[in-house]
């Protein structure tokens, strides 16, 4: 990789990446009325965040991807894409590629995610990736390269909480010393389980059935988990420089190879300690995705549809309630998406977003190996995934 571990760190972690392109181009988009916009991945939350673009901002989805085709012909009905638009097989999102498309949202398997970000900046589109950005250390800094190298197009992965007032305001005043030194953080992601999309035995019914396959969606520790990760980052103002884990596969035995909990204890600069642990199984309590970081002079605790606050010896701020961050901090992100694009002023979170995800991969690699594992170790470490999927010629019109 031409971008390696040292180069990573050298950067800072906080960087974000502005690029001012030529004012012709700028004023392309304007006279334009509406952004064409490519929508891979048809899935539920793929044919959401299509609905999204379309009823927040100005954007018009002119042609869809998704490996079946059954999916396909359901974004074309809920989104009002002509069939002929849409493409399947797991080359359609090349055949998506060569369309007047000026922007492509990608929402398929993360395990895809890479090959498919690195063909659309190549392409000269701009890119709305959902998290996590690959399922592997590999495929990390691959996108990372490409969106370093694309300094006239967008890059922007879709995290909600990064996009919120109260999140950001929270982080915002930590950073400026409201709740002294950091000393200790606990991070909980604890939910219900998901339910398969397939009940078959089959190649096909496995990709149906991604979030529960360690290869395809990178385990609930990288696919899920990423989200408090990535606020116990930005809190902390940096990534861990360790981890040590455990965690298994007990209670969700029914689908795929995916644990269904993680216990890690993350450690970072200055000996600050992250107690994490996970949970996809619970029953009887609320669901709740919590971050908590104790400090010297307060403490700052963070609710992912809860409440955000800080209170302590130097300030108390209620904050307030991110109820509706799910779709709130998508639509967030759409709009900012769409004013980078039309202002000529690119956008370009793919650093953080990386750093995250390394984190959740420290996380799952320091568990699966049940031994305490570094940072340098984890960034040394370019084997990629293999899903070894065989699919059938067939695949894209089957429907287990």
């Amino acid at each position: 990789m031409s971008i390696g571990r040292r180069e990573f760190l050298s950067k800072s972690a906080a960087a974000t990446a502005f690029t001012i392109v030529s004012a012709g181009a700028a004023s392309s988009y304007a006279q334009n009325a509406k952004i064409a916009l490519g929508l891979s991945g048809c899935g539920g939350r793929g044919r959401w965040i299509g609905r999204l673009f379309q009823e927040f901002s100005d954007y018009k989805v002119v042609a869809v991807h998704d490996y079946f085709r059954d999916r396909t012909r359901m974004a074309c009905k809920d989104i009002g894409v002509p069939e002929e638009k849409a493409f399947t097989g797991m080359d359609g999102h090349k055949a998506l590629l060569g369309e007047p498309v000026d922007a492509v949202a990608i929402i398929t398997p993360p395990y895809f995610h890479p090959d498919q970000a690195v063909e659309t900046l190549a392409a000269g589109k701009h890119l709305y990736l959902a998290k996590p950005v690959a399922v592997d250390t590999v495929g990390c800094l691959r996108v990372l390269e490409a969106a370093d190298k694309a300094k006239s197009l967008c890059t922007l992965v879709d995290f909600q909480t990064r996009n919120n007032e109260f999140y950001r305001e929270a982080a915002k005043k930590v950073h400026e010393g409201a709740i002294g030194a950091p000393v200790l953080a606990q991070v909980f992601y604890h939910c219900g389980r998901l339910n398969p999309h397939s009940k078959e035995n089959t190649e096909t019914a496995r990709l149906r059935n991604w979030v529960f396959d360690k290869a395809l969606s990178g385990d609930i520790i990288v696919e899920q988990n990423i989200h408090v990760i990535d606020v116990a980052n930005w809190l902390l103002n940096g990534h861990p420089l360790s981890a040590t884990g455990t965690g298994g596969r007990k209670a969700r035995v029914d689908v795929g190879d995916c644990w269904d909990h993680f216990v890690v204890t993350f450690r970072y600069a200055d000996d600050v300690v992250a107690d994490f642990s996970s949970v996809q199984f619970q029953l009887g309590s609320t669901d709740d995705l919590f971050v908590k970081v104790y400090g010297t002079e307060g403490t700052v605790e963070t609710h992912y549809g809860g409440q955000v606050s800080i209170g302590g010896k130097k300030e108390n701020w209620p904050g307030g309630s991110t109820a509706t961050i799910y779709q709130d901090g998508a639509v967030n992100n759409i709009r900012d998406f769409h004013a980078a694009i039309t202002s000529g002023t690119p956008i370009n979170n793919a650093r953080t977003a990386v750093e995250s995800n390394l984190s959740s991969i420290l996380g799952r690699k320091a568990a699966y190996e049940q031994r305490t594992v570094t940072w340098d170790e984890m960034m040394s470490d370019l084997t990629p995934l293999d899903a070894k999927l065989r699919l059938p010629a067939d695949g894209p019109d089957t429907r287990a």
